[in-house]
């Protein structure tokens, strides 16, 4: 086979070709070769796993025919005697003229018997290419598009046998349109074309010689014409491209002593560049035991090689391979569809017809599957069988309800062996498919093939079958969603990439390392070929972070996919964070490939036990001194004859509250095990404690009203208290409850849920009765130091500087250590508790003693 077929061959057979022995090894390894009774060359592959294709591209002086405008007169006669032809090639260079949409001759050949024996006819479509048809007896190939009316050089050749009528038509080295039947007349076999014509460049002829037409004559540029009495293969015709003369069975070769040039035909001498470049690929010589380069389009023997584990691990599926599936598939298509033994079976090549044929019968007996989990043999055949479909030849004319049809079984067949149920089936064949990323790379190459159902009317197209689907516009977009690929990925030992990195330190425990995107593809095509761009992009995350109200944080990589044997490669390279947020992130990358997110999931180092124990100790005791002092105090309010007053009004609402929101936390984790329960204890645990808060917003605002001047009656004020106290903290929690109902309670404890934001319920009230509080506070000590100053230089003017200071100190320490707890600010110790341990002990003593 050709370089390409082979490596193609090998690859479907999950091995790969040969790559070069070692000096040590030579001369064994061509003893070994020539015992097999293999002789001369044969392929080898590249080490680093890329083609070489080194560019030899000739530049050489040449005679160009420059076709102005459209005339009838302007014409190029070839001196040249033609014999019969059974078989033809003619090749040129050719610049299109894109002035014109009529319809062009390059070439025509006449004789006697058929003015339009031989011919060569195109025109520019609406969508910008240029179409070719090739008349041979006066008969008519269907105009099919070759390349782009772009203004540039481009090399063509057009092939026709008399052997059933086959034709075919080349541009830029690759086959554009080709069928069988051209000239086929009656039952008789066709006919050669006749010799002894007349062959004329740039002009249609209605006679022999002559009667041009101004409509059908060519107008652009031409140059190095050749016509062979033979079909050309594709490597010629690629040696023919890159201005190599291939010299057997030529019958014409481009020379201007060899033309008769119609006077206001311009011809000029120019230094033309060839386009190149000629493949050239690696071989081993066997007799010589040497290396040298051949055309990688020539056809050479070939070897696979596996890496050891992977052969005995594919031999041990195929031991232990019950073939069940491969049994149904081939039983239901009368045929054999996937072959039972990867090693001795041939790799046919597929046409669109028998790979759809395929496909729906292994996308029934998979639907149909009584028992879903894949034997490795039965994944590894229908990997072989996604192998060889996806590099179908799509050719020209193709049945396009077919392709698309067939774009949809093969990615219904992806989502299939995708399932999470056949993860370890994956692991079972790691050696053979470095894991599911192979999928990636060949739903890559079968977009590709989906080009010829984008037309002007259908711009778009999307294929989709659970969480995998391909789109294409103007670019081809691929995506494997959450749930196809990533449990695998993950599973697959992605988090052992970052085992150096992933040290905990003292704060942060490292969790794993997981794939927490989708993964996408996108990739830029300009006339069916990729080409590089850069990308900007988002993507959602969709890991699973535990709701056990610990912090957690995320570092992020992309996913850069190599090679589909060895299960790809993560990379940053290129890519950089444009934003970055807890549910997603926005990359920017300056070249197309797979992308994905790697997440590596930490979180803050947990207390241990014995920590635990001694502040839940701690809390307890705090709660319960505080529980049993608030209770007495309150009795005391209520018993003993204290006058009523705003004041003791406002503190006996505080008490009641922070009491009960006391008492509910002391045997709040009693009531996790029954649900409802926590519920109840939860709404009210958010009830208490806010209008505990909410009545030491109104301490602070009674302390207000007697530093500044309230223009407001007591009546009025106490109405404002209590709509404050009570009222602020039933709508809070009630409009909590509405909007967040099943996400309220946190998983592990009878409190609101720190993972969404339901907590700022209470966190966001709280920093605000704080903040107002803490102004409240400064307004006092500032009032109450400007008292103690004047009170000091009235009673004691003669004191010593010592005392007056000594009193200004105390001055300003009383009502902060009186107001702290009373305003709630020892709560301020919160935002400092995930620091240290030390602030967790210091918090907890303050507030629950408050």
């Amino acid at each position: 086979l050709d370089w390409w077929h082979a490596e193609r061959s090998c690859e479907q057979r999950f091995a790969q070709l040969l790559f070069e022995p070692q000096d040590s090894e030579q001369g064994s390894f061509s003893k070994l070769l020539q015992s097999h009774h293999i002789r001369g060359s044969v392929w080898l592959n590249e080490r680093d796993g890329v083609l070489h294709k080194p560019k030899r591209r000739r530049d050489h002086i040449v005679s160009v025919l420059v076709f102005g405008d459209k005339t009838d007169t302007k014409y190029v006669k070839v001196l040249s005697d033609f014999p019969a032809l059974p078989a033809v090639t003619a090749c040129a260079h050719l610049q299109w003229d894109t002035r014109t949409q009529e319809i062009a001759t390059i070439f025509s050949y006449a004789v006697p018997a058929f003015i339009n024996e031989f011919q060569l006819r195109g025109f520019v479509d609406e969508e910008g290419f240029v179409r070719f048809a090739l008349i041979v007896h006066g008969h008519h190939s269907p105009y099919l598009p070759v390349f782009r009316a772009d203004g540039q050089w481009h090399h063509f050749c057009v092939t026709w046998q008399q052997e059933n009528g086959t034709w075919a038509i080349y541009a830029d080295g690759k086959r554009r349109a080709s069928a069988s039947g051209l000239c086929a007349v009656g039952p008789s076999a066709p006919q050669a074309i006749y010799g002894q014509g007349t062959f004329i460049i740039g002009q249609d002829q209605d006679s022999l010689g002559g009667t041009f037409r101004e409509k059908e004559s060519f107008s652009g540029n031409i140059t190095d014409l050749h016509i062979w009495q033979k079909v050309l293969s594709a490597e010629q015709i690629e040696k023919v491209r890159s201005c190599w003369v291939v010299e057997q069975d030529l019958v014409f070769g481009w020379s201007s002593n060899a033309l008769e040039v119609e006077s206001t035909v311009q011809e000029v001498t120019a230094r033309f560049l060839c386009p190149g470049p000629v493949e050239e690929c690696r071989v081993f010589e066997v007799g010589s035991s040497g290396f040298s380069y051949a055309s990688c389009l020539q056809s050479l023997p070939f070897i696979c090689r596996y890496r050891k584990d992977a052969y005995w691990q594919l031999k041990k599926a195929q031991l232990e391979a019950s073939h069940s599936l491969v049994g149904r598939v081939n039983t239901l298509a009368e045929r054999t569809v996937i072959p039972e033994n990867v090693f001795t079976s041939d790799v046919q090549d597929m046409n669109l017809s028998v790979a759809l044929g395929a496909l729906d019968v292994l996308t029934t007996v998979l639907r149909e599957s009584e028992t879903p989990v894949l034997e490795s043999s039965d994944l590894l055949a229908v990997l072989q069988l996604l192998k060889q479909v996806s590099d179908v030849e799509v050719q020209e004319g193709e049945d396009l309800e077919m392709l698309e049809q067939l774009g949809q079984y093969y990615v219904e067949v992806t989502e299939l062996i995708l399932e999470e149920q056949n993860i370890e089936t994956w692991s079972s064949v790691s050696q053979v498919i470095r894991g599911p990323m192979a999928v990636v790379e060949l739903c890559d190459r079968m977009v590709s093939h989906l080009a010829p159902l984008l037309t002007t009317e259908r711009t778009k197209i999307t294929i989709q079958h659970g969480n995998v689907g391909l789109r294409r516009v103007m670019v081809k977009n691929m995506w494997f969603g959450y749930g196809s690929l990533q449990r695998s990925l993950s599973g697959a030992g992605s988090s052992a990439v970052f085992q150096d990195v992933a040290a905990s330190d003292g704060e942060q425990k490292y969790l794993s390392t997981t794939v927490g995107t989708a993964v996408i593809s996108s990739a830029l095509l300009s006339d069916y070929q990729e080409i590089s761009t850069s990308v900007r992009y988002r993507l959602q995350h969709r890991v699973q972070v535990p709701p056990d109200g610990n912090f957690h944080v995320f570092s992020l990589v992309f996913l850069l996919h190599v090679s589909p044997d060895t299960g790809g490669m993560w990379s940053t390279a290129g890519c950089s964070v444009v934003t970055s947020f807890l549910e997603s992130t926005a990359c920017f990358c300056n070249h197309t490939t797979n992308f994905a997110v790697l997440l590596q999931v930490y979180e803050m180092q947990q207390r241990t036990t014995k920590e635990e124990l001694t502040l839940q100790t701690l809390t307890f005791i705090g709660c319960g001194v505080s529980f049993c002092a608030l209770i007495v105090t309150f009795v005391l309010f209520m018993v003993v004859g204290v006058p009523k007053s705003e004041r003791t009004t406002v503190h006996k609402n505080l008490i009641f509250a922070l009491a009960a929101a006391e008492a509910l936390l002391m045997f709040s984790e009693l009531a996790k095990a029954n649900q409802v329960l926590c519920f109840t204890v939860t709404a009210c645990l958010h009830l208490f404690f806010m209008a505990a808060f909410s009545w030491m917003l109104v301490e602070g605002l009674l302390l207000w009203s007697k530093v500044v001047a309230v223009n407001m009656s007591e009546d009025r004020r106490m109405k404002f208290y209590y709509v404050t106290g009570w009222g602020l903290p039933v709508v809070i929690v009630g409009v909590t409850l509405a909007t967040s109902f099943n996400k309220y309670v946190a998983d592990n404890h009878c409190w609101l849920n720190i993972q969404t934001n339901v907590i700022w319920a209470f966190v966001g009230p709280v920093l605000f009765i704080l903040a107002v509080n803490t102004f409240v506070l400064f307004r006092v000590v500032m009032v109450t130091v400007s008292s103690a100053r004047r009170r000091s230089k009235m009673l004691t003017p003669n004191s010593s500087l010592e005392n007056r200071i000594g009193i200004q100190i105390w001055a300003t320490a009383k009502p902060v250590l009186v107001l702290l707890p009373v305003l709630g600010l020892t709560w301020v110790c919160g935002v400092l508790v995930h620091l240290s341990i030390i602030w967790a002990y210091v918090f907890i003593v303050l507030n629950s003693l408050q």
